[in-house]
């Protein structure tokens, strides 16, 4: 599967500029996201994806959401998918959490009656009982991801998406996460993580994948497929 974007040298945003210069031709470059990625995810399979910045990570799995849409090639995804992809898309700060967490859940699926059964557990796990009536625009960045984290994970989801977004939430919160992704592998759901942190995949992931310029670069064990890019990264690496 292959990814271009389009970008564009110059562009006219007013009218006046179209009537002083018509026959001006705008011109662009293509941005290679992904070239030639393949790979298969196996039902209930922890799956990370890693590499620097700017190596397609989050174009991967925008395109597996079905966000983007790929150039070339073929994206099969079998379930309902669970995108946490990123943080604070389909909120709106000028609502409270209370009333935000009965849209986004609504637009991930879950019917009126599971939200009731399920919204003192959403609430619970971001632990934002002492805020849930006040407006979103006064939360930080760290309880916009609780609340969606919790949100999420509240969907009967068969594969969760999950970009770097864990990487705002503090410590304890990050361990609550990572009791979820051990909660989930026993019920077989499969996860695919985009991350910096490879601590994290070499302690959950069961295969990772390199991505460098939006090639694969390596695809296998996670101890192996770290190494591979710590070696790339290294300043003396050659």
């Amino acid at each position: 599967m292959s990814k271009i974007f389009r970008l564009p040298h110059e562009r006219r945003t007013t009218l006046k500029e179209y009537f002083l210069h018509p026959f001006r031709h705008d011109g662009h470059e293509e941005q290679r996201a992904l070239q030639d990625v393949t790979f298969r995810v196996e039902p209930g399979e922890f799956f990370g994806i890693i590499g620097p910045n700017g190596s397609g990570k989050s174009t991967l799995l925008k395109i597996i959401a079905g966000i983007y849409r790929q150039d070339t090639g073929t994206v099969k995804v079998n379930g309902l998918l669970s995108p946490f992809i990123e943080l604070g898309v389909g909120f709106n700060p000028e609502l409270t959490a209370r009333d935000n967490i009965r849209i986004n859940g609504t637009l991930l699926g879950l019917t009126r009656r599971e939200l009731g059964a399920r919204f003192d557990d959403i609430v619970a796990f971001s632990e934002l009982e002492r805020f849930i009536d006040q407006k979103l625009k006064n939360f930080s960045s760290g309880m916009y991801l609780r609340l969606a984290y919790a949100i999420a994970v509240q969907v009967d989801f068969d594969i969760l998406l999950l970009d770097e977004v864990l990487a705002v939430g503090d410590a304890a919160f990050q361990e609550k996460c990572f009791a979820s992704f051990d909660r989930f592998r026993a019920l077989g759901r499969t996860i695919v993580l985009v991350t910096h942190d490879l601590g994290v995949v070499q302690r959950f992931a069961d295969r990772a994948v390199l991505l460098i310029g939006g090639e694969m670069r390596a695809l296998g064990a996670p101890d192996d497929v770290t190494e591979k890019y710590e070696a790339f990264a290294s300043p003396l690496a050659v």
